[in-house]
């Protein structure tokens, strides 16, 4: 089955690599939805098991109702919860196998599905253990699954830090345990990305949940004032959130010309509708609210939005990559440029890593891009 999986991606490519290898003894697989984490991870179980190199594949994993957030145990759906527990397979593995194939691997408990609430007490020797939607349990019932793992077995972990982290939740399963894989032997983590998606939906679906994060933001008493006027001035523009920065670049000294005071942030497509017939729009926004403005189109490009922040204005041509790496914006600079990117004391850096924090509470980090 693993061989039948056809990496789309570079990331894919990795993970399929780093599961296969022997001597990793705990994988993480994060990122967000899409990204292929559970059909690679469940096809190496399902591998490993119909092999011999395991005796068993236990899949834990919580069953979330989207509507509430709740975690809903087996003592609640009864039998339900392992026909649910079936068709989540039946899902994720589609056309490489048959609905009589999982019920057989099931009804023999090659394949073992199981809340996460249900393992404490339990010893998995000689198993592959898959732990699902980590992002999902708490950092107490993560580190739970660490212990139950036994001799000779192999413990895969994945989950999403970022999108589909409660939102409510500081620190979660998923976060904890990439921390925890980084510093152990036998381990190895790899981080996916938004190129790393090939699911149409999961696109879409990933760009609509950062702009209903941008649109649920609190907005500060400047901020709604440049919001509302620039509403009044372009009333056909559909306007996500606007982002206030004025006091970050005066405590971190930058005066640069180049940056501007505040984002205004748009729908994708509807840049001009703000802007007006040779800048008219903009000009007078920017008159009434006494701020320096930039527009950025809401897209996926994270490296326009570091360009519409950083004091350097040439700097993206040196950018070689910004995606997501585990619970942050991961920026590949190019090395004889990385002291530009980073500004004097790590001005430029912190004040890119302040915004989208105050926009989509996400952190940035910066490194030097490999050769």
């Amino acid at each position: 089955m693993l061989d039948r999986i056809k990496p789309m991606t570079v990331g894919q490519e990795r993970a399929v690599n780093v599961i296969k290898d022997p001597e990793n003894e705990l994988v993480g697989l994060f990122g967000p939805s899409g990204t292929g984490k559970s059909l690679i991870s469940i096809a190496y179980g399902i591998w490993a098991t119909e092999s011999g190199r395991a005796k068993r594949f236990i899949i834990a994993r919580p069953v979330v109702d989207v509507a509430t957030g709740e975690v809903v145990t087996p003592d609640r759906l009864g039998e339900m919860y392992y026909k649910i527990a079936a068709k989540y397979l039946e899902d994720i593995l589609g056309p490489l196998a048959d609905r009589d194939y999982i019920e057989k691997l099931l009804r023999e408990e090659k394949v073992v599905v199981t809340d996460v609430s249900y393992i404490r007490g339990r010893t998995f020797d000689e198993s592959v253990i898959f732990l699902d939607d980590a992002q999902s349990i708490s950092p107490e019932s993560a580190t739970e699954v660490l212990i139950r793992v036994g001799r000779s077995s192999k413990l895969v972990v994945a989950g999403d830090p970022i999108f589909q982290r409660p939102a409510d939740v500081e620190r979660d399963g998923a976060t904890l345990l990439r921390e925890v894989l980084m510093g152990e032997e036998k381990a190895e983590v790899v981080d996916l990305g938004i190129k790393d998606i090939v699911r149409p939906g999961a696109r879409r679906g990933i760009k609509l949940a950062l702009e209903l994060r941008m649109r649920k933001r609190q907005l500060t008493e400047e901020e709604k004032y440049i919001y509302e006027t620039t509403r009044i001035f372009a009333p056909d523009a559909d306007i996500i959130t606007v982002v206030e920065f004025r006091a970050d670049k005066e405590a971190l000294g930058i005066k640069s010309e180049n940056v501007p005071d505040a984002l205004v942030i748009v729908k994708e497509g509807q840049l001009g509708r703000v802007v007006g017939r040779g800048g008219e729009r903009i000009r007078v926004v920017e008159g009434e609210v006494g701020a320096r403005l930039r527009l950025l189109e809401m897209t996926l490009d994270f490296k326009q939005w570091i360009r519409s922040i950083h004091p350097v204005g040439w700097i993206l041509k040196h950018v070689v990559d910004a995606d997501f790496a585990g619970p942050e914006l991961l920026v590949q600079v190019k090395r004889g440029e990385f002291g530009a990117f980073i500004g004097q004391r790590g001005a430029y850096v912190r004040l890119v890593d302040r915004v989208f924090k105050k926009l989509l509470g996400i952190g940035v980090r910066a490194v030097e891009a490999e050769e």
